[in-house]
């Protein structure tokens, strides 16, 4: 995919167990000749996990993109008026934001950046992770589906035995569905079967 002369933003959200499966796809992005703008939520922001501390996380963003990371809902809301997205992929994308997004609340950064980039009428991607995707925020997920602007990864069930209602997207796929999105299509198929990856 050619990427040149591309902005993209990639917001990062609380699902820390994957924060690991999204970074070689930022890299992707920035190898392609994108413009990669880091965008993290509080919960990036500020947590340690068992899956590595924040400040690791934010360097190797901004390593990777050499740009400064967006972390306020102040910054983000820039992103409007200057529409400097093409794109902007959240991925991944927790539960939480999953269902504020879908119910119009903008209290983080992350929402701000989505908020500024449909005002423009460019593309959303959203790359769930949830526990609770086939629990009560299959709502949220089902609102965001029929929503103009808004794409998603294909996704599936990442565990189906042990948490039947989690769906994760399928994180290598996130710059192929941002660049379907720009085209104005959602790459398929959307359901997969993730247990399987």
């Amino acid at each position: 995919m050619n990427w040149q002369g591309k902005t993209v933003g990639y917001a990062v959200t609380g699902s820390h167990c994957t924060l690991a499966e999204v970074m070689p796809q930022i890299q992707r992005f920035v190898d392609d000749g994108a413009k990669v703008v880091p965008i993290i939520s509080q919960s990036v922001k500020v947590t340690d996990t068992r899956f590595g501390k924040s400040e690791n996380w934010q360097k190797q963003l901004k390593d990777i993109t050499g740009n400064d990371i967006i972390s306020s809902i102040v910054d983000a809301e820039p992103l409007g008026p200057t529409k400097l997205l093409d794109v902007l992929a959240i991925a991944p994308c927790t539960g939480t934001t999953t269902s504020k997004l879908a119910n119009a609340v903008t209290d983080s950064p992350v929402l701000m950046a989505a908020k500024a980039t449909l005002r423009n009428g460019r593309p959303v991607v959203i790359a769930v992770s949830t526990n609770d995707g086939l629990g009560f925020n299959m709502a949220n997920i089902a609102k965001l589906l029929v929503a103009k602007h808004i794409y998603f990864v294909p996704f599936g069930q990442d565990n189906p035995v042990n948490k039947p209602n989690s769906l994760v997207a399928r994180m290598a796929l996130v710059p192929e569905t941002c660049y379907a999105a720009i085209e104005g299509k959602q790459l398929q198929p959307l359901i997969i079967e993730r247990f399987r990856d």
